[in-house]
């Protein structure tokens, strides 16, 4: 690894290393993170290995796994993506990104995502137990606005700017996030190395008029504002590394793992596998092992994952659908939990 290179790495990792400590702190957090939500994994690819492929995601998959690599996409200009997923307990989330070269500047993307809740939620008071006959629906959005770059031909590095909205009755809260990435590219050898921070923001707190409460005394209606404790951000810490080998001239393997630190729950070895057949048919499949959980299948709600794709060149226009699913170890939930990724590159 050449000393030019070298730098970039030595830079990142310091800035990962200082920045974990001040903001994950211990593990006694657990339950306790704000914006959980940014932890729900985002499109079919990286969801199939589950995260493991840190060091070789690219395109604006890479956007939430490792935004290095959103500057390394094959379409000539711009590549775009849109992700359903049926999540567990009637949950879902709508995802739509996209990325544009802009010559020797990089690449500029912007993504938004919308956690769905499913039916209205009635609204219960104390004077009425059974519903007023009123409902709510919460809002859970994130904007992401993301800025790659090739550095040389072997370091690529990105970042990303995130707007979280949560919104829930009449009680509501916004904050922001960074997210920093790097990936290193080691020639022919097919070795790639990731890492990224993610998650870098100030504490969210939740404030409204619904926190108002009414006290009547000697006639006199007051109102107080109940304030609410602030809660600190899922930050992260993920180390990847990723080997591809090429067979005959149409066979491809690709074998992935990625070690993901934060001070909210259990550290994750997360390992995954891709074979590629002429970078036109993919399948997929990844494992997560949590050294933290003594049972991986009581104690952790998922299991392995598995996914395949397809993609095709048609003329100047480049179609791609990718399908997950992870398994879901908690009995009470829907076994459903599958991903939609379509991908269009021109």
């Amino acid at each position: 690894m050449k000393l030019k290179h070298m730098k970039y790495l030595i830079i990142l990792l310091t800035i990962c290393v200082v920045f974990q400590q001040v903001y994950s702190g211990p593990r006694t957090k657990l339950g306790t993170m704000a914006a959980p939500e940014l932890l729900i994994p985002l499109g079919s690819i990286g969801t199939a290995l589950e995260g493991s492929n840190l060091a070789s995601c690219t395109g604006v998959d890479a956007m939430y796994w490792n935004p290095a690599g959103v500057c390394e996409f094959s379409s000539k200009t711009s590549d775009a993506m849109f992700s359903h997923m049926n999540y567990f307990a009637g949950l879902k989330m709508e995802y739509l990104s996209g990325a544009v070269k802009l010559g020797g500047f990089g690449v500029i993307g912007a993504s938004i995502r919308n956690l769905d809740f499913g039916d209205p939620i009635p609204i219960t008071t104390e004077n009425f137990p059974e519903g007023t006959g009123a409902t709510f629906s919460p809002t859970y959005l994130i904007g992401n606005v993301t800025f790659s770059r090739a550095m040389t031909d072997k370091v690529h590095f990105g970042m990303n700017l995130k707007l979280i909205t949560e919104k829930i009755a009449d009680v509501s809260a916004s904050d922001w996030a960074l997210d920093f990435g790097l990936q290193y590219i080691a020639g022919a050898t097919g070795l790639r190395f990731g890492v990224a921070l993610k998650n870098l923001g100030p504490a969210l707190t939740f404030d409204g008029p619904g926190l108002n409460q009414s006290f009547t005394q000697n006639g006199v209606v007051t109102y107080r504002r109940v304030t609410l404790q602030s809660f600190d951000l899922p930050t992260s810490l993920e180390l990847g590394l990723s080997y591809g080998k090429t067979f005959g001239k149409n066979n491809t393997v690709n074998v992935s793992g990625t070690f993901m630190n934060n001070g909210f729950t259990s550290d994750e070895y997360r390992f995954g596998l891709e074979y590629n057949y002429n970078d036109l048919v993919f399948l997929r499949g990844a494992y997560t092992y949590y050294p933290d959980k003594t049972n991986q299948t009581t104690e952790n709600l998922w299991g392995p994952a598995f996914g395949a794709g397809i993609k095709h060149q048609f003329g100047s226009l480049m179609l791609g659908f990718d399908y997950a699913y992870r398994i879901i170890n908690e009995k009470n939930f829907d076994a459903t939990n599958q991903f939609f990724t379509l991908h269009v590159g021109f």
